[in-house]
């Protein structure tokens, strides 16, 4: 299979808003892949390639400055071979070698296969098909059901292992993958709700649990071995000695856990730490910082001595995890009052938390898409920021000016940038903003046009942590865009201080 292929099909993929047209382009082309072109071309697809973080930025891709060719000439093997040999390449002269490297693989690409190989290294691939329209399209592709094909991906926690299964040995093949211990799970994931109270009249009996401002993570145990898996299914057991250490203290021989790592006392009554520092640990390598001061909370348990819980209503699988893990267990209540699940957010976020999640009491565990059986409930911060910069997209953004450098209002008056975003822009709004800025236009440094700071734009955001990258000592977390506002005034944009305020 050649990448000349995966290009066409994703190119229909990003030209439809149907799911179920997306879904019969990727069934297509995934029923004439061959058995050792399943696994690479499903990462391929959903954006995220088997290797994982191939440490190639924007600044090396666009570095390599290589004329298209002819194209039509790279198989996918080939594409993963090298981006295998990518990941490898460390050390001192690795960024030479590394744009030797992808200027060969470049040179054989016409136009359109450098920019999907581009955006596919740097992991900004977006051409409208995520990992569950992929999952479909793989059901399709293997004439199985979609729910088998979900759960199967699910418990074999890798969806192009569990697609060439499918493909090779059908039902019967996908109903003999299991959950097992120290093999880590695809999470289940969550909606959003406007607010606790809509999130339990929509539902009805809910459990409504804290929402820590962690790190997800999954613990698995079977016979003292223990395995600390990633919401992205990396295994991180080494950097996390204490959770270890609890994990083989359980009176348990195996058990499958899904919870939050976070720093500070979090729920023994300290501060808990916010999550730029709780990462910041984490990421700590060196073996003389030990990371001590993170813990582990849990709010789900999938597996416990021989027996699986996936099928079994959550305010079950609540009792037989709060039985195992007793203090460490995220707090909460079950409830189908909305407003005891109000009140109960109002103390989470007292507490120095991040919300709540309102799930439905009798809820299975299911990973795939985001269902509405679990919803997260978060405060969200609107505020009125200045636009100083924006960037032409790419890939489906093309030809439209789209991430958006966003500023504030410093102690002297001056415009501080604070952050960027591209969420939240419909194609409207992006044609709007597209012809508007063009006139604002200052300058152009490489993609980057600089404009006079002449329009608002309301953005709407979780909060902000520390950053050293923007000039305003911040950076906003999970900023969106909410609407353009050129009825408002830049002299009346939000103080670089509000922002501050919500360190």
């Amino acid at each position: 299979m050649l990448v000349r292929d995966v290009v066409d099909a994703t190119t229909v993929v990003a030209g439809t808003t149907k799911r179920m047209e997306k879904r019969a382009a990727l069934a297509g082309l995934i029923r004439g892949a061959e058995a050792d072109e399943i696994e690479p071309l499903v990462g391929m697809l959903t954006g995220d390639p088997r290797q994982g973080a191939l440490g190639t930025g924007w600044a090396g891709v666009a570095r390599l400055d290589v004329a298209p060719g002819a194209g039509g000439d790279v198989t996918v093997l080939e594409l993963d071979e090298a981006l295998s040999e990518l990941q490898l390449l460390t050390g001192p002269g690795s960024q030479a070698r590394r744009g030797d490297l992808l200027a060969g693989v470049f040179a054989r690409c016409d136009a359109e296969e450098q920019n999907f190989i581009g955006r596919l290294i740097v992991g900004e691939l977006r051409q409208g098909a995520l990992a569950g329209v992929v999952t479909d399209a793989i059901a399709d592709a293997a004439g199985v059901g979609a729910p088998l094909m979900r759960r199967a991906a699910m418990l074999r926690g890798d969806l192009g292992a569990a697609g060439r299964v499918a493909l090779l040995e059908g039902k019967e093949g996908l109903t003999s993958i299991g959950l097992r211990p120290l093999r880590a799970v695809q999470p289940m994931l969550a909606s959003t709700a406007e607010s606790a109270r809509a999130a339990v009249a929509d539902i009805g009996s809910s459990s409504v649990e804290w929402k820590l401002d962690g790190i997800r993570i999954q613990l698995h145990v079977a016979n003292r071995d223990v395995r600390i898996y990633t919401r992205n299914l990396n295994d991180v057991t080494h950097r996390l000695p204490t959770v270890v250490e609890f994990a083989r203290s359980l009176d348990v021989d195996s058990a499958v856990l899904d919870g939050e790592i976070l720093g500070g006392g979090a729920l023994d009554g300290e501060e808990a730490e916010v999550f730029q520092d709780t990462m910041s640990s984490f990421g700590r390598e060196a073996p003389d910082r030990q990371r001590l001061d993170l813990n582990a909370w849990f709010f789900d348990i999938l597996h416990i001595d021989g027996r699986d819980l996936i099928d079994t209503p959550l305010v079950e699988r609540r009792a037989a995890l709060e039985s195992l893990v007793e203090a460490r267990a995220i707090p909460g209540v079950v409830t189908d009052d909305p407003e005891l699940a109000e009140r109960t957010f109002d103390e989470a976020v007292a507490a120095g938390h991040e919300g709540v999640m309102v799930k439905a009491a009798d809820s299975l565990y299911e990973a795939g898409r985001r269902g509405k059986a679990w919803r997260k409930v978060k405060p969200v911060h609107t505020y009125d920021l200045a636009i100083l910069a924006v960037e032409w997209g790419h890939g489906r953004r093309q030809g439209w000016l789209s991430n958006l450098h966003l500023g504030a209002r410093g102690a002297d008056g001056s415009l501080v940038m604070v952050g960027k975003t591209f969420k939240g822009l419909t194609d409207e709004m992006l044609r709007w903003q597209t012809a508007h800025l063009q006139g604002l236009e200052v300058v152009t440094e490489g993609h980057t046009v600089w404009v006079r700071p002449e329009l608002v734009v309301e953005i709407a955001l979780d909060g902000v942590q520390r950053s050293t990258r923007y000039p305003g000592g911040l950076a906003l977390r999970f900023a969106r865009v909410k609407a353009h506002r050129p009825d408002k005034d830049v002299s009346g944009i939000e103080a670089l201080a509000t922002l501050e305020a919500l360190l």
